[in-house]
């Protein structure tokens, strides 16, 4: 089993910038690595997601202010949010899906607003 801990987190101004990590407790080589997000009253939904060899995808949404970047060293990934706006607040998951398993963390909290 693979346990997933996001941190970074809080309140950040409209236009600010926020850096999350996931940090796992094994290896993350042979996972996809994914950044989700849900938002009071919606579903879940993909924010950023990161292949095993290093593929990204991105929500529309996120385009050109989200990044996200793993260290399999580390065994940690990263969602690195600029541009922050107020639609951005949401509790952000982290997600590993293997051939046969799929973690969750237990989530980070963002809040954007003035």
């Amino acid at each position: 089993q693979v346990q997933l801990v996001e941190s970074g987190g809080g309140l950040v101004q409209p236009g600010g910038s926020l850096r999350l990590s996931c940090a796992a407790s094994g290896s993350i080589f042979s996972y996809d690595m994914g950044w989700y997000r849900q938002a009071p009253g919606k579903q879940r939904e993909l924010v950023a997601a990161i292949t095993t060899s290093g593929t990204t995808n991105y929500a529309d949404s996120v385009k050109g202010r989200f990044t996200i970047s793993r260290d399999n060293a580390k065994n940690t990934v990263y969602l690195q949010m600029n541009s922050l706006k107020p639609e951005d607040t949401a509790v952000y998951y982290c997600n590993a899906a293997g051939t046969w398993s799929a973690y969750w963390g237990q989530g980070t909290q963002v809040t954007v607003s003035s």
